[in-house]
C-alpha cells in the first residue's frame, strides 16, 4: 500500500464507538457538510495522539448508516423512531442530502398505512392554485410537502408534526398556533412568516430563511437553526432551550425575554441583537459575535 493510501485512512471514534474509513469517504458525497470540512485539511481536527483516532462527541448507534450512505448514496430501511434519530444526526453533520433522501421514503411509508392526513400531498398542489388558500385547523400531519410554493397560505391552528417542508417557499405564510412538532423545515424559504404561539419542539430548520419572521411566544425546544438566517427575527419570550443556533445569523433578531438555557451560539452573529435581561449563563456563546448588542442587564 502506497504512503499516500495510508495517509487518506481515518480512525473515527464516535461517542465510544470506533469506525475506520478514508478521506475521500468523508468529503465526495456531500461536500459541504461539517466532515468534508474536518477533514478537508483546512481545520486542524483533535486526534489522540496514541492511538490516532478523532473523537466526535456524539451517539454513535446511527454512524455506520450515515457512513454507508456517504460510501454509496442508498438510504437504509429503518423503524420511524430510528429514523427520527437518524435525521438528527445527519442534521448535526449537516448532511442534507441524507435527509432529502429519507424524507420519500417515509412519505411513501405512510401513504402506504392508514394515513390521519385530511389531504394528500395531490390535494394541497389542486388548493395551492387557487388565489387564497387556507388550511386553518387541518389535520397535514406526516404529508411531504417539500419544495412547493406555499408562500402566503393560512396554517394557523393546524396539525402539521413531522410534515417535510424542506426547501419550500413559505414566505407569509402564517402559523399562528399550529403543532408542527418535529417538522423538517431545512433550506425552506420562511421570511416574514408568523409562527406566534407555535409548538416546534425538536423542528429542523438548518439553514431556512426565517428573516424578519415572527416567533414570539413560540415552543423552539431542542429545534436546530444551524446555519439560519434569523435576521431581524422576532423571538421575544420564545423558548430556546437546547436549541442549536450555531451559526446562525441573528443580527437585530429581537430577544427579549427569551429562554437561551443550554441553548447552541456557537459562532452565531449577534451584532446589534436585543438581548436585555436575557439570561446567557448557560447559553454557548464561543465566538458568537456580539458588536453593537443590547445586552442591557442580560445574566452572564
Amino acid at each position: 500500500m502506497k504512503d499516500s493510501d495510508l495517509s487518506s485512512l481515518i480512525r473515527l471514534n464516535i461517542g465510544g464507538k470506533k469506525f475506520f474509513t478514508t478521506i475521500d469517504t468523508l468529503t465526495r458525497r456531500e461536500p459541504d457538510s461539517m466532515l468534508a470540512a474536518m477533514f478537508s485539511g483546512r481545520h486542524t481536527v483533535c486526534q489522540d495522539a496514541e492511538k490516532g483516532y478523532v473523537f466526535v462527541d456524539r451517539d454513535g448507534k446511527h454512524f455506520r448508516h450515515i457512513l454507508n450512505w456517504l460510501r454509496d448514496g442508498v438510504v437504509p430501511t429503518l423503524s420511524d423512531s430510528d429514523y427520527s434519530e437518524l435525521i438528527r444526526e445527519a442534521e448535526y453533520y449537516q448532511l442534507l442530502g441524507l435527509i432529502e433522501g429519507i424524507s420519500p421514503v417515509l412519505n411513501k411509508r405512510k401513504e402506504e398505512e392508514d394515513s390521519c392526513a385530511e389531504l394528500t400531498r395531490t390535494d394541497i398542489i389542486k388548493c395551492i392554485q387557487s388565489e387564497r388558500v387556507r388550511f386553518r385547523g387541518v389535520n397535514l400531519s406526516g404529508l411531504d410537502l417539500s419544495k412547493l410554493d406555499l408562500s402566503f397560505v393560512d396554517f394557523s391552528f393546524a396539525s402539521l408534526k413531522n410534515v417535510f417542508f424542506s426547501r419550500a417557499n413559505l414566505q407569509c405564510a402564517k402559523f399562528r398556533d399550529v403543532d408542527a412538532e418535529g417538522s423538517i423545515f431545512h433550506n425552506a424559504t420562511l421570511r416574514e412568516c408568523e409562527f406566534t404561539g407555535a409548538n416546534l419542539r425538536g423542528a429542523l430548520l438548518a439553514g431556512a430563511n426565517l428573516q424578519s419572521a415572527n416567533l414570539q411566544d413560540a415552543c423552539l425546544i431542542a429545534c436546530s437553526f444551524c446555519g439560519a438566517d434569523l435576521r431581524s427575527a422576532h423571538l421575544q419570550s420564545a423558548d430556546l432551550t437546547d436549541a442549536n443556533l450555531e451559526g446562525a445569523n441573528l443580527e437585530g433578531a429581537n430577544l427579549k425575554g427569551a429562554k437561551l438555557s443550554n441553548a447552541n451560539l456557537k459562532g452565531a452573529n449577534l451584532q446589534r441583537a436585543y438581548l436585555r435581561h436575557v439570561n446567557l449563563r448557560d447559553t454557548h456563546l464561543e465566538g458568537a459575535k456580539l458588536d453593537g448588542a443590547n445586552l442591557l442587564g442580560a445574566i452572564r
